[in-house]
């Protein structure tokens, strides 16, 4: 039991936590923009060497550096909605999708420019001990940095969402975008939020996944599968039924590998990502609208 919490469990929520932040993102741009935005896996590779970059300058704990990430995810994300997505929002959704093909591929080309092709590691003064509590578990600190974080950012976007003005008019312009113009809400400006809140999150996503592992061109791409999983689990524009599907589509994949029957792994650890997409056709068949009765895609 011990193996299986130090080794599986706090990893799960872990892993889960980053499919849950780069989730919220994709869900909430399919259920205000309508449309599958698959450069969102890249902008999260781009808002993670913001934060490397930064951290080849300042000699200092690369989680306080994270706002540099997020700031790069942000700018770049407002200025290809303005120059690639905003003309294109009144043709039909497939030209925005292709698009975002597009944008994906600019964002992986300027991150292997500029930083090159090579995995990379943030810096941290060697092997951080685990931490030990009751002398019985192990986790990693980062595990527990990732899982505290995106709780207290589920908080955060909660009460944004539901007591803020602007939180409402974004929730307004998800359930009926042409209603919610005729009533004078600004749609602008819940697209530019959307954005915002969407890369911001990706970036603190890939941080933490990149931390765990290492940065690479490919970082971002690898995940935003799971991660369209997870958002469709929980119900396309619903951003906290998409972190409650990032949570489960982690631990899903991480479970999975686990000896539940016998002394060898359910399923190789080098499959467990198949997991995420059964998961996803099995509930497009099914549930088509999520756990959280989220748009039909």
């Amino acid at each position: 039991m011990i193996d299986f919490i130090n080794f599986y469990l706090v990893p799960a929520l872990a892993i889960g936590s980053v499919y849950a932040l780069g989730a919220v993102g994709i869900s909430m741009i399919f259920g205000i923009l309508r449309f599958a935005h698959f450069a969102h896996g890249d902008l999260m590779t781009l808002g993670t060497y913001g934060v490397l970059a930064a951290a080849a300058i300042f000699p200092v704990n690369p989680l306080l550096l994270v706002p540099f990430g997020m700031v790069l995810a942000i700018v770049s994300a407002l200025l290809v909605d303005k120059v690639f997505y905003r003309p294109l929002r009144k043709l039909p959704t497939i030209y925005t999708v292709i698009s975002s093909f597009g944008v994906a591929l600019i964002f992986r080309s300027l991150v292997q420019l500029l930083w090159g092709s090579q995995n990379q590691v943030f810096g941290s003064g060697g092997v951080r001990p685990p931490l030990v509590l009751f002398d019985t578990f192990r986790v990693s600190v980062l595990h527990v940095q990732a899982v505290v974080a995106t709780s207290v950012i589920a908080l955060f976007l909660h009460f944004f969402l539901s007591r803020t003005k602007t939180g409402r008019s974004m929730r307004a312009v998800s359930d009926d975008p042409e209603l919610a113009q005729v009533a004078g809400l600004d749609t602008e400006k819940v697209v530019r939020w959307t954005w915002i809140i969407g890369a911001a999150l990706a970036a603190v996503a890939g941080s933490f996944a990149a931390m765990d592992t290492s940065a690479h061109p490919n970082l971002g791409w690898n995940l935003l599968m799971p991660m369209f999983a997870a958002a469709i689990l929980g119900g396309i524009g619903k951003p906290m039924g998409a972190m409650a599907g990032g949570y489960i589509i982690g631990l899903a994949e991480e479970l999975s590998s686990y000896h539940w029957i016998g002394d060898h792994a359910l399923i190789s650890p080098s499959y467990k990502t198949a997991v995420a997409f059964v998961i996803m056709i099995v509930l497009l068949i099914v549930k088509p609208q999520g756990l959280f009765k989220g748009r039909l895609l």
